[in-house]
């Protein structure tokens, strides 16, 4: 499919999987959780309710670490019939620090992707999750001059970019968002007449996996990394 990019004017780019590692954290950290966990119940099976556990909780709680934690804590409870020790939960709470104190690792290509864009194009960020951890990861990543504004979301649904182009004046046509979640980064633009370029990582959290077949027809790009989109933009 044929995509024609010399409209664009304004550029979006997700954070997380993206620019810097992220998802790789939250599945180390299950690991470690289901093993504090193991004398409860099977490795499977806890992974299984903490999941669970999330899906209820994202209402109240949104994304990022401090949501999960706490997520972490209620399965733990449940799990072990109010059994669970104070050694544990400081163990449980001590995962969700070890992850808020991880180092920015970026992505191959990046720096350099975001200095070329920015000769042509305006770039926004546009991510969701905890503000204070992003505000955080995007101080110690380096890259903050590179945007001219920062975008924390509660979500990253139709009406959520919809908003964020008005508020700033952008017209979706003018548009390009850039990320590694079809669900959250390609979709929703795509269906609001905005074009996005899917650039995979290794690992996907199931809440944003989709069906084949929600992507049949979409009009998107997708590469292999972030440096195969400067010849694209070409």
């Amino acid at each position: 499919m044929e995509i024609n990019y010399s409209n664009i004017k304004v550029i979006g780019f997700d954070a997380d999987d993206t620019l810097w590692v992220n998802e790789t954290y939250f599945r180390d950290a299950e690991v470690a959780f289901a093993q504090l966990l193991s004398p409860y119940e099977t490795l499977n099976k806890i992974d299984q309710e903490l999941f669970k556990m999330e899906m209820k909780n994202l209402p109240l709680y949104g994304y990022g670490v401090k949501g999960f934690v706490l997520s972490m804590v209620e399965t733990a409870i449940e799990l072990s019939n109010n059994n669970v020790s104070a050694k544990t939960m400081k163990a449980i709470l001590d995962i969700g620090k070890d992850m808020l104190e991880k180092p920015i690792e970026l992505l191959d290509g990046v720096e350099t992707v975001l200095k070329e864009c920015s000769k042509n194009y305006r770039l926004i960020l546009a991510t969701k999750g905890d503000l204070l951890d992003q505000e955080r990861k995007l101080e110690k990543s380096g890259l903050l001059d590179y945007f001219h504004h920062i975008e924390v979301l509660s979500d990253k649904k139709e009406a959520n970019y919809s908003r964020l182009l008005n508020h700033l004046d952008i017209k979706p046509s003018e548009f390009l968002m850039i990320g590694n979640s079809l669900k959250s980064d390609i979709l929703p633009l795509v269906n609001i007449k905005a074009h996005a370029i899917h650039v995979p990582f290794h690992t996907t959290w199931i809440h944003e996996q989709v069906a084949e077949e929600e992507t049949n027809g979409k009009a998107y790009k997708t590469v292999k990394s972030l440096n195969h989109l400067l010849e694209l933009l070409k």
